[in-house]
C-alpha cells in the first residue's frame, strides 16, 4: 500500500485573454426578427418553488471579504534545461489520441534554457507567516515570492514539501498576519456549496464557487490522498489555494483538475485539510513527514469478488500482494485477505485504507478485522514507516552550500520499484558543481566513485572526503550513466 508520488504536471504557458461577445445580432429590421424579439421580451413568470430556490442561493461576499487578505499569490522562478522534464513533470500535448487526464495546474512555466517562472496560490495559517500551498507549485524553485493582498512582497523559505500528499509549507518574515479558519472536510456533505479563492492565470484574489461532488476520490496517479471532488472552476494559478465551506472555514487545498486542455472542464480535486494540517504540523515540528505503512497492495472489492469470497456486500480492501519483510507480512496477512476494518473503523471502499494507515505513527498498533476463507479474524499489525521524506529547503542557495551542490531525499518504495534500483537518493534540486556537470532534478544518485549510496547522510559523508574529481552514477529514465563532477 505504498503511496505513489504524484506524477502529474503544472500547466504551461502565459495567457493572453480576449473577451468577445457570445451573441451577434443580425437582420434586426426583418419581420421575423421583430417577431422573435417580441417573443423574447415577453414577461417571464417564475413559479413559487423556483423563486424560493433562487432566494436560498448563498451570498458568499462576506466569506470572500473576510478571507481574501489571508490568501496569497505565489510566484516561483528557477531554470529549466531544454528538453528536460524534471521529476514528475511529463510534457503533455494536445494530441486528441491522449485520453483525459489529471493535471496539476498551479505553476505554468516556459521551456528552454531560459529562466522558468510560475504562479500559484497559498493561504496563511499562522500570524507569524506560515503558509500552506501545493508541493508542485514550489518543487524545484530557486526563488519563491509571496505577495499579499496589501501588495507587500516577501521572499519565502520553503520549510518543507511532501510530494506524497502534494503539500508544502512556506515561511515569510512577517507578524500579525490575517489567518484563515481551519475546518474539517470530514464534516462536509456532498451537495454543499464551497468556494475557492486564488490567482487563476495571475488574476489575484479571484473567487469561484460550486458544490462538493464526491468524497474520497482515489485518482489514477495512485496517490493515497482521499481527494474532495468539486465542480468549482479552478485554473492554472489556483493551485495551492484554499477551498472554503459556507462557514468560511478551509476544508481543502485545490490541487488538481481533470482536463484535456489544461483548463477547467468541470472536475476539480482538493486535498482534505486534515491531511494538509498533519503534514504542516510534522514539518514545523520535525522538518520531515513520517507516515504509517502496512506493506500491502490492495484493490477494490466489487460485487463479483464479494460473491466469490462469500462476503455479504462489496466492501473492504482486497489484499493483492504482501511485501516481503513488511509489517503486514510479519503480522501474517495473506493475498486474498479482505481488510474489513481498522481500529474499529469500517472500510467501505479500498481507497479509504491508505489514508487511514498513512496518518498513523510508525510503531502504532493497528487492529484489523480481516475476512479469510469465509470467516472474520482479528489481526494486530505494528505499523511500519513509509520511507522518510527529508523535507529540506528547496532553495538553490541551500543546494549550493555543499561541495556537490544537490538537495536530495530518500527514495520512496514506489520509486524503487518503478526505477528498479535497490538503493540511491532522489535529486530534488541542483546548483554549483552538480549543475555544471549536468546532474538534473529527478536523477537518482546510485553510487559515487563506485561506492553504492543508500542514504543522504552517506552521500554527504562521501562528498566531504572526496578529492577534486568524482564519478557519479545516476539513474535517469531507467538508463544509467556516469557523470564526472569537478568539485574544485
Amino acid at each position: 500500500m505504498d503511496a505513489n508520488k504524484l506524477k502529474l504536471t503544472a500547466s504551461a504557458a502565459a495567457v493572453v485573454a480576449a473577451l468577445t461577445g457570445a451573441y451577434t445580432l443580425g437582420h434586426a429590421n426583418s419581420p421575423a426578427s421583430q417577431a422573435s424579439a417580441s417573443q423574447v421580451t415577453a414577461p417571464i413568470t417564475m413559479s413559487q418553488p423556483a423563486a424560493a430556490a433562487r432566494a436560498e442561493l448563498p451570498d458568499m461576499s462576506g466569506i470572500v471579504a473576510r478571507n481574501s487578505p489571508s490568501v496569497v499569490n505565489i510566484s516561483v522562478s528557477g531554470t529549466r534545461k531544454a528538453g528536460s522534464r524534471g521529476p514528475r513533470s511529463p510534457q503533455f500535448d494536445d494530441d486528441e489520441s491522449i485520453p483525459d487526464f489529471l493535471r496539476r495546474f498551479g505553476a505554468p512555466h516556459n521551456g528552454g534554457d531560459a529562466p522558468a517562472r510560475g504562479l500559484g496560490s497559498g493561504f496563511i495559517v499562522s500570524p507569524d507567516g506560515t503558509i500552506l500551498t501545493n508541493a508542485h507549485v514550489v518543487d524545484g524553485a530557486e526563488e519563491v515570492i509571496v505577495k499579499l493582498t496589501d501588495k507587500r512582497e516577501f521572499k519565502a523559505k520553503v520549510l518543507g514539501l511532501d510530494t506524497a500528499s502534494d503539500v508544502a509549507v512556506l515561511k515569510i518574515d512577517a507578524k500579525d498576519l490575517p489567518v484563515v479558519r481551519i475546518g474539517s472536510a470530514a464534516n462536509t456533505r456532498v451537495g454543499e456549496w464551497v468556494l475557492a479563492i486564488g490567482s487563476p492565470f495571475g488574476f489575484e484574489s479571484s473567487a469561484s464557487a460550486g458544490i462538493v461532488s464526491a468524497f474520497s476520490r482515489s485518482l489514477p496517479d495512485g496517490s493515497y490522498v482521499p481527494f474532495i471532488q468539486t465542480d468549482v472552476a479552478v485554473n492554472p494559478g489556483n493551485s495551492g489555494g484554499p477551498l472554503f465551506n459556507m462557514a468560511g472555514e478551509v476544508i481543502g487545498i485545490n490541487s488538481q483538475i481533470y482536463s484535456r486542455s489544461g483548463g477547467y472542464q468541470g472536475l476539480s480535486f482538493a486535498i482534505p485539510i486534515e491531511v494538509a494540517m498533519n503534514v504542516e504540523r510534522q514539518i514545523v515540528a520535525h522538518g520531515k513527514v513520517q507516515r504509517g505503512r502496512l506493506g500491502v497492495a490492495i484493490q477494490e472489492v466489487n460485487q463479483s469478488l464479494a460473491d466469490s469470497f462469500g462476503l455479504k456486500k462489496p466492501a473492504g480492501a482486497l489484499v493483492g500482494s504482501v511485501d516481503r519483510d513488511s509489517p503486514a507480512a510479519k503480522a501474517g496477512l495473506q493475498p486474498g485477505d479482505v481488510i474489513l476494518s481498522i481500529n474499529g473503523k469500517e472500510i467501505a471502499s479500498s481507497n479509504e485504507l491508505p489514508a487511514i494507515v498513512s496518518s498513523m505513527k510508525p510503531g502504532e498498533q493497528a487492529k484489523l478485522q480481516v475476512w479469510r476463507k469465509g470467516e472474520t479474524r482479528a489481526v494486530d499489525v505494528e505499523v511500519g514507516k513509509f520511507g522518510d521524506q527529508q523535507l529540506a529547503s528547496n532553495d538553490a542557495t541551500d543546494a549550493g552550500k555543499g561541495r556537490l551542490g544537490v538537495v536530495v531525499r530518500p527514495l520512496t518504495p514506489e520509486e524503487q520499484r518503478r526505477s528498479d534500483v535497490g538503493n540511491g537518493v532522489m535529486v530534488q534540486n541542483v546548483a554549483g558543481a552538480a549543475a555544471k556537470a549536468g546532474i538534473q532534478p529527478g536523477d537518482i544518485v546510485i553510487a559515487v566513485n563506485g561506492e553504492a549510496i543508500s542514504s543522504t547522510e552517506q552521500l554527504r559523508s562521501l562528498i566531504s572526503k572526496a578529492g577534486k574529481r568524482i564519478a557519479v552514477l545516476v539513474d535517469r529514465g531507467n538508463a544509467r550513466i556516469f557523470i564526472p563532477v569537478d568539485l574544485g
